[in-house]
């Protein structure tokens, strides 16, 4: 298990960018497929993004493709979100989410894959 942290969110007006990082505790980092997901009010867990363990795969949500990047550095532990473009419709609770993989090169999408999960940041975007 990893204990996972996110912090990065705030307030951006539409077309502004923001940066969010997750912070894991343990040394088995670089064994966990990662991903963001996020949250509206009144909507579903929503995927965002997933990085392979080593970081070689990723992939995106088509919302999100060609504006968000995600990385993630094994020797800090951490992994990262660069939102650029945002759009009102990014507004929502941020969550970074882990899963202890056998296959480094493994991608999970669905939520349901996850078994760790940080506490969420806030993303607002004004229009």
């Amino acid at each position: 298990q990893v204990q996972l942290v996110e912090s990065g969110g705030g307030l951006v007006q539409a077309g502004g960018s923001l940066r969010l990082s997750c912070a894991a505790s343990g040394r088995t980092f670089n064994s966990y497929a990662l991903g963001w997901f996020r949250q509206a009010p009144g909507k579903e867990r929503e995927f965002v993004a997933a990085i392979s363990a080593t970081g070689g795969r990723t992939y995106y949500a088509d919302s999100v493709k060609g504006r968000f990047t995600i990385s993630r550095d094994n020797a800090k532990n951490t992994v990262h979100l660069e939102m650029n473009s945002l759009k009102p419709e990014d507004a929502a609770v941020y969550y970074c989410a882990g899963k202890r993989t056998q296959l480094p090169g493994t991608i999970l999408i669905g939520h349901y894959n996850y078994d760790n999960w940080g506490q969420g940041t806030q993303v607002t975007v004004s229009s």
